[in-house]
C-alpha cells in the first residue's frame, strides 16, 4: 500500500465525517459501493480518477486538495545564535512573516548602549526579570510581564538582578538584523 494512496484515503474518511456522512450515504450520491468507498478511504483500494471526480464534486472538493503532498515536517530546527552574551533561540522558521525568538538574557552590570531601528517589537518575560530601558523610561518587567513598543525609540534591554531572564521576543526583519547580527 503507497503512502499516497492511504493519505488520500485518510482525507476521503475525514471530509466525509465531517460532513456527518455514513459511508452509505456518500458513496450513494457518488454512484459505487459502500465496499468500493471503504477501501479507497482504507488505501485497499487503487485511487483512480474514474473514483474520485465524484466524490471530489460530492464533498465539494477539488482533486487538488485531495492529493495535495504530504504535509512538511513542522517543527524548526534552526540553530541557537550566540551574541554579546545572549543566547538567541529561533522559533519560527527563515524567511516567516513573523519573526519569534526565546531570547535568554544574562546578568550583567551595565545596561547594553540604547539603539533603535525601524519596525515594532513585542515581547513577555517567561522568567527572572528583564529590565527595558525606553527612551527616558527604566522599566523591570517580571515574568508574565508582556511589552510592545515602536523601535524607532531608542532602547536597550537586560536581565535585571542576578538571575538570567528568558524573554520569548517577536520582531520585524529590520529587528532580526538588529538582533542576530550585528555587533554591540
Amino acid at each position: 500500500m503507497s503512502e499516497d494512496i492511504s493519505r488520500i484515503g485518510a482525507r476521503l474518511r475525514a471530509l466525509r465525517q465531517a460532513r456527518g456522512w455514513t459511508l452509505d450515504e456518500l458513496s450513494a450520491q457518488a454512484g459505487m459501493s459502500p465496499s468500493t468507498l471503504s477501501r479507497l478511504e482504507s488505501g485497499k483500494r487503487q485511487a483512480s480518477l474514474e473514483l474520485l471526480l465524484p466524490l471530489t464534486r460530492r464533498l465539494g472538493v477539488s482533486l487538488d486538495e485531495l492529493v495535495d503532498p504530504a504535509p512538511t515536517d513542522p517543527r524548526v530546527r534552526r540553530s541557537p545564535i550566540r551574541r554579546a552574551g545572549l543566547l538567541i533561540t529561533p522559533l519560527s522558521p527563515e524567511g516567516a512573516p513573523v519573526a519569534t525568538y526565546k531570547i535568554t538574557y544574562p546578568p550583567v552590570s551595565v545596561l547594553p548602549r540604547l539603539r533603535t531601528h525601524a519596525g515594532y517589537e513585542w515581547l513577555y518575560v517567561l522568567s527572572g526579570r528583564l529590565r527595558l530601558r525606553l527612551e527616558d523610561q527604566d522599566l523591570v518587567l517580571s515574568r508574565g510581564e508582556a511589552a510592545e513598543f515602536d523601535t524607532h525609540l531608542p532602547h536597550a534591554m537586560s536581565a535585571a538582578g542576578s538571575r538570567k531572564a528568558e524573554v520569548l521576543s517577536i520582531f520585524s526583519s529590520e529587528g532580526v538584523r538588529m538582533h542576530t547580527h550585528t555587533a554591540e
